[in-house]
């Protein structure tokens, strides 16, 4: 049995990466298209629209892995079972559940590569590829991992630690120099709003430094007028779905503890924490629809077929996020009610498969 598990583990791997190499491939060249539009603004040419594609190719690769699962382990099975080997396996005393394991323990094997891939690499090289467009196209602003997004107004450096839902932030430093380029003014606020004209910072501490030392003050609130208004801010904000499920965890409860609604975190924390059981329902569904499907069926239907499962579960699974919003759905339900019912769709038809 090791034998032939390996032989079909190694078809469908082969034919999954094969299919996951020609989607990113395909995908990439529409998002470089897409990217073209912004050639001219700022500094971004061609050549850094390029790096930008390519950074954003990891987090690309991680949310297309079950389609291609689905569409790889349908191309393997099915060449398999035209060629006559299923039939030939299914003779020898096979049973369907021990395909069916078969074929999990293969798509297995290249799920942790791409989990692995999504939590500790994706995140980290979207960020860097959202940083590096967004300083080539404003030539303003800036991102750090560590010390959140920063800034240049005049001679003044602002440092924000978290940009909040809502138009708000939370840990805004402003550090203002004088001509000769000396630190005159630190200013820390816990939160800062933005009112339609300008923003209003709460809980300030400020430092003045001049030839008589350094002198503190606390204030309740202030005005503050920046360069930094909410749509300049949204072009840096890290999207939910490009965060590791740390990150999100982290952030989600930091919003609950503020009194922020964190649903829109919640259902992609589900929706990664069931990331695993959708890329094994995929794999799974392909085994009843080779095995049920006849001789005639042409490989080229079969990847016909499973694209557009592969895509309408993608669009359910984007329209479920915005419907969670919308009608209020517990997170919980909206990130995993595609994936049962493709599960259901899936024992159905394995029920009704010999």
């Amino acid at each position: 049995m090791k034998i032939l598990d390996r032989y079909i583990g190694w078809t469908i791997i082969s034919a999954t990466i094969t299919v996951l190499i020609v989607l990113v491939a395909v995908f990439t060249f529409f998002a470089f298209i897409e990217q073209l539009e912004e050639v001219g603004r700022g500094t971004y040419n061609i050549g850094k629209a390029t790096v930008f594609v390519i950074a954003s190719t990891p987090d690309l690769t991680y949310d297309l892995f079950p389609m291609a699962a689905l569409i790889g382990s349908l191309i393997g099975f099915g060449t398999m079972m035209r060629n006559g080997e299923i039939t030939v396996i299914r003779c020898a005393g096979v049973s369907k559940l021990r395909l069916i394991h078969a074929v999990i323990k293969a798509g297995a094997v290249l799920l942790v590569v791409v989990m692995l891939m999504g939590e500790f690499i994706a995140p980290p090289a979207e960020r860097f590829a959202q940083d590096y467009r967004n300083v080539a196209i404003n030539q303003r602003v800036t991102f750090q991992s560590e010390n959140g997004f920063w800034a240049r107004d005049a001679n003044s450096y602002i440092n924000i630690r978290e940009i909040l839902p809502g138009d708000q932030l939370r840990d805004v430093y402003i550090y203002e120099f004088d001509d000769s380029s000396k630190l005159r003014l630190s200013t820390h606020a816990e939160f800062a709003r933005y009112t339609g004209r300008e923003w209003v910072l709460q809980n300030i501490t400020q430092t003045m430094l001049d030839d008589d030392g350094l002198k503190k003050r606390t204030l309740a609130q202030a005005a503050w007028d920046s360069i930094l208004k909410p749509d300049l801010l949204s072009m840096v904000t890290i999207n939910p779905d490009n965060l590791s499920i740390s990150s999100l965890i982290k952030y989600s409860r930091f919003l609950r503890d503020n009194g922020q609604t964190a649903q829109r975190y919640d259902h992609v924390l589900w929706l990664k924490l069931s990331y695993p059981i959708t890329t094994v329902v995929m794999v799974v569904l392909a085994v009843p629809m080779v095995l049920r499907a006849n001789r005639g069926v042409t490989v080229g239907q079969r990847v016909l077929v499973g694209s557009l499962i592969g895509l309408g579960f993608h669009l359910m699974n984007k329209a479920a996020g915005h419907l969670s919003v919308v009608y209020d759905i517990p997170p919980v339900l909206s990130a995993t009610g595609p994936a049962l019912l493709m599960s259901a769709a899936a024992l159905y038809l394995l029920t009704r498969t010999p």
